[in-house]
């Protein structure tokens, strides 16, 4: 499963795509298949964009999880990819 997500933190928003690695340990954190058909919520998308990025060089995350959170200012698609109002 491949999901491109961005997210700031106060940084100033970053970018990253999940891998396999990432998508496995999102499935052995929430006990959830990623193809069950479950809707993903905040903490979902906060958690695969926390583990890549530790993963990622060139962007800098807390190591614990919950001082990411504590952080996060937001976190979606990239900008680019969300619809427009109309």
């Amino acid at each position: 499963m491949r999901l491109t997500l961005e997210a700031d933190w106060g940084d100033g928003p970053a970018t990253v795509t999940t891998d396999l690695f990432t998508a496995v340990a999102w499935e052995r954190k929430f006990r959830r298949k990623v193809g069950d058909g479950q809707d993903m919520g905040l903490e979902d998308l906060a958690f695969l964009f926390h583990e890549q990025a530790k993963r990622t060089d060139g962007i800098v995350v807390p190591v614990v999880f919950d001082d990411f959170l504590k952080k996060l200012v937001d976190i979606g698609a990239p900008a680019a990819d969300r619809p427009r109002p109309t």
